[in-house]
């Protein structure tokens, strides 16, 4: 469990510096939700059900929904 841990935590990172330097929106919200999911994994790991749902459903699900929005209306330029 230990192991599965660390590894978790890397993905996070590199998933934050991932969404730093994307130049794509669609890309960074994508990979954002992705930062998302594994949080919300991170916090059930941790036995804290409440905040990993929480997270699941604002961080990952709500949010990358407005961005999506958001990135539909304006000229995506890559």
């Amino acid at each position: 469990m230990q192991l599965l841990n660390v590894v978790l935590v890397i993905f996070l990172i590199v998933c934050a510096i991932a969404v730093e330097r994307t130049k794509d929106l669609l890309g960074a919200v994508i990979i954002y939700a992705a930062y998302g999911l594994v949080m919300a994994v991170l916090w059930l790991f941790m036995k804290a059900p409440d905040i990993a749902l929480t997270e699941a459903a604002i961080g990952a699900g709500v949010t990358a929904i407005l961005f999506i929005g958001v990135i539909s209306r304006t000229r995506r330029m890559e």
